[in-house]
């Protein structure tokens, strides 16, 4: 009889758990509904439960439409958050980011299917370039600018978009440099010739954005991007990481010393018209060969808990690894020689 009530007991226990577990690891729906002009990727357990990231990608050179769906499964699975990734498109509906850049013609704009899904974003990491949208779109972004909600910003992102309708704030025009406290103003870096190593500032060492980053962490074969005039970054804006080029694309390089490392990752604040303050990362790395790197993943990520509040849920060895298959293409615009060609969604899941 003891026996046969241990067996009893212990299948009750196993039961529990795992009724525990099951309803542990979806408590919401995910927001957006599927498609095939985007992806959606349920979240479930870990910090993340029940908050919902948007990933814009909308670029034509680092190959965001490889590394963002990355992001999205690294968010998801890891992490428990639902995303959502959005893309540049063509008229057929296939991700195409080969199309013109800018788009000059007046009554010629480019195609992001899902941008309302912004209205149900708690999160937004952002790459595009030289986007035109139209007013519907623009105004889907525009009132997340204004929303409070955090923004991280990726490399692009500083000139991300040109013509259509403009951001106003309290009927001033806003440009994003002014909005993400820097925008692109030449390749510091040799352009392809020259990668990028993260420095920590020594001061900004204990930043929740640092946890788990140490010294030659973050690294990439994008070049140093310089946003601001002098070698620092604004009042109001905080910086985390310096870039120093790089001799070569190796990943053992020397620095190359005639040039100054200069700032890739701040924060800041950004208040639109509600008076809403959003929290800022703006990170000027992030192409998918980027990506690659565990470091450049980790700022990333971690931009995203800062962003939300929940700085005392971020885990210096909290896991970063990538999800599924990942083989990034080279950046740059020589298309064919690259292998980039328009396709569906589903071929970046």
């Amino acid at each position: 009889m003891n026996d046969a009530f241990a067996l009893a007991a212990l299948a009750l226990l196993c039961c529990a758990a795992l009724l525990g577990c099951h309803s542990h690891h979806a408590t919401t729906q995910h927001p957006v509904p599927e498609s095939d002009l985007w992806l959606t990727y349920e979240g479930g357990d870990g910090p993340g439960e029940g908050k919902h990231v948007v990933l814009i990608a909308a670029e034509q050179e680092y190959r965001a439409e490889q590394a963002l769906p990355m992001l999205a499964r690294t968010l998801s699975r890891h992490h428990g958050f639902h995303c959502t990734v959005i893309f540049l498109m063509n008229d057929e509906g296939l991700v195409d980011p080969t199309g013109p850049s800018p788009v000059k013609e007046a009554d010629v704009y480019n195609n992001v299917p899902g941008m309302e899904h912004l209205a149900k974003a708690d999160c937004l990491i952002w790459m595009s370039r030289f986007l035109k949208l139209n007013d519907e779109d623009s105004d889907h972004l525009y009132d997340y600018f204004d929303s409070g909600k955090p923004i991280i910003a990726l490399r692009t992102a500083n000139h991300g978009l040109r013509g259509g309708k403009p951001c106003r704030v309290n009927g001033e025009k806003v440009s994003l440099g002014e909005m993400l406290g820097g925008a692109f103003m030449k390749h510091h870096g040799g352009w392809k010739r020259e990668a990028t190593s993260g420095i920590v500032i020594e001061k900004q060492k204990n930043h929740p954005i640092l946890a788990g980053i140490g010294e030659d962490y973050v690294w990439g074969t994008t070049d140093v991007y310089r946003c601001h005039k002098e070698d620092t970054v604004p009042a109001g804006c905080t910086a985390l990481l310096l870039g120093q080029p790089m001799k070569t694309l190796e990943r053992d390089a020397p620095p190359n010393t005639d040039k100054v490392a200069l700032p890739i990752a701040w924060t800041k604040m950004w208040t639109g018209n509600r008076g809403k303050a959003s929290p800022i990362l703006h990170f000027t790395m992030g192409s998918a060969k980027d990506f690659e790197n565990e470091g450049v993943r980790r700022v990333t990520i971690n931009g995203v808990y800062w962003g939300l509040g929940m700085s005392d849920q971020i885990k210096p060895d909290s896991d970063m690894s990538i999800v599924g298959e990942y083989n990034p293409l080279k950046d740059g615009f020589n298309y064919e020689k690259l292998g980039v060609y328009p396709r569906p969604a589903s071929n970046y899941r």
